[in-house]
Parts: C-alpha cells; sequence; structure tokens
C-alpha cells in the first residue's frame, strides 16, 4: 500500500481534502486519500499516470477499514465520510459547504465559488465568474486546453486560473512568470494570439506624452507599415523609435511589416 500523502491537523484527509475515507486507485490498485496525492505519487514514478476520478469504484473507511462501493456514509459502521459528496465525481470533501462546491453537469465536475456565482459557457466550455457574463470573450474550449506556458490541463486545474481579455487562459502564476520573463510590450500580450492582456488605456496615454517629448530627427522620420495585435487593422504610420501607435484603436500593441 502506497504511504498517505501527509494528514492535516484533523488527522481526516491530506492537505488537499478532509475526508474520513480513501480511495483505490482502479488504475494501479494503490491506496491514497484523493487523486491528487495518487498523481502526485504517480508522476515521478517509472510510469506516470493519473486516475480517473469517474473510475473509482472502491474506497475504505478510515473507522473501520471496511473496503466498499463509494458514498457518503460507510455501510459498516455509519462513519460520514464529509459534508459534501458527489456521487459523479466521486469526490468527498468536509470544508465542501464552506467552500460552496456545487457540481457543474456540463462540466462533468466540481466546482469551487457556489452555483449562483458562476455561469457555464458552452462555447468556451467550462464555468465562468457571473460578473463575465456579458463581457467576457468567447473562444471555442478555451478551458478544455493546456496552459501555454506549463503545458499542464486547465479544466481541471487546482491552481487559480487567468482568463485573459481575448478569451484565452492562462495559470495565474505562469502569466505572472511569462511578464517577468520579457520586457516592454512583448510582458503585455497574450502568449497566444499577442492581443493586449488587458485595457492599457493609461498607459497608451503616457506613451502619447513620451513620444510628444521626444520627436524623432527630421533625417529618421519616415513612414512603416503596421498591423495592430488588438484589432487587426492594418495601416500606415510615422515610425517612432518608443513604438507605433495604431490610428483605429490607438494601441501601441502594433507590430511593423
Amino acid at each position: 500500500m502506497a504511504s498517505d500523502c501527509r494528514f492535516t491537523a484533523f488527522s481526516e484527509g491530506c492537505h488537499h481534502y478532509r475526508r474520513r475515507c480513501k480511495i483505490v486507485s482502479p488504475c494501479c490498485g494503490e491506496v491514497y486519500w484523493c487523486r491528487h496525492c495518487h498523481n502526485e505519487a504517480a508522476s515521478v514514478s517509472a510510469e506516470p499516470h493519473e486516475v480517473n476520478r469517474a473510475s473509482i469504484c472502491e474506497v475504505i473507511c478510515q473507522h473501520c477499514h471496511c473496503k466498499q462501493r463509494p458514498s457518503q456514509q460507510c455501510e459498516a459502521c455509519g462513519c460520514k465520510f464529509s459534508s459534501y459528496f458527489c456521487q459523479y465525481c466521486n469526490f468527498w470533501d468536509d470544508d465542501g459547504i464552506r467552500k460552496q462546491v456545487f457540481h457543474c453537469s456540463k462540466c462533468g465536475i466540481c466546482r469551487v465559488g457556489g452555483r449562483e456565482n458562476y455561469f457555464h459557457c458552452d462555447g468556451c466550455g467550462s464555468c465562468y465568474p457571473a460578473e463575465i457574463r456579458e463581457s467576457h470573450t468567447c473562444v471555442e474550449n478555451a478551458m478544455r486546453r493546456n496552459c501555454p506556458v506549463c503545458l499542464q490541463d486547465l479544466f481541471q486545474s487546482v491552481t487559480q486560473v487567468t482568463i485573459l481579455q481575448c478569451g484565452h487562459t492562462i495559470h495565474q502564476d505562469c502569466l505572472r512568470e511569462l511578464q517577468m520573463s520579457f520586457a516592454g510590450l512583448q510582458s503585455l500580450r497574450c502568449p497566444i494570439c499577442s492581443v493586449s492582456l488587458y485595457g492599457y488605456d493609461d498607459l497608451w496615454h503616457e506613451m502619447d506624452r513620451q513620444i510628444a517629448e521626444t520627436p524623432m530627427p527630421l533625417e529618421c522620420r519616415q513612414q512603416t507599415k503596421i498591423i495592430c495585435n488588438d484589432c487587426q487593422q492594418p495601416s500606415s504610420v510615422e515610425y517612432h523609435v518608443l513604438g507605433q501607435k495604431c490610428p483605429t484603436c490607438r494601441s501601441y500593441n502594433t507590430r511593423r511589416v
């Protein structure tokens, strides 16, 4: 039997979840507190693999050690495994009510944060915060892709995911790392489509000011062709070493062609 993941102060469950049952991994038969504990251990094994939560068909009660089919309480001693149980995800969490965990039938998994605070976008293929329902850019299956930086799954990620202005998604920590790796405008662009990560009106106004205060010498003034990464419009503008402004959307997120 595999060693347990580290215990919490309650000695019930691991650092991922509080619960009073362990899962029997359907892929290898090893016993762990949760699928994340299994995946972390298996990722450094000779044959890396992950648990399919829907395939879990056996759990072990931590009070009486009875092996049984997944349910919310032990069939032998009656111990309640957790306050929240999802029969579709085979998911137990004693903090589920506090976390406002809910199951989304379209996502096929449980989410944190309260059903009333999220909506499922059929185009993007995932639940998104309700406050961006009318403003988000819909990208087909945006959450069903891997992070463009670490290449790990975004849809079932346990780390924070950021939804960019363009509709693409990325791990929040990966975005921060990406921005630290590049300088200038390169750090402000989506790594997938090059659209500005967010609205930068204040920055564009500051660039207007700097360019106005540092005109190019007469011998260096020339027209150059650009395409705007934000609105995709081509144009011809006067070259400046600090940047070229799109006359259509006023963005400096442009590239010379």
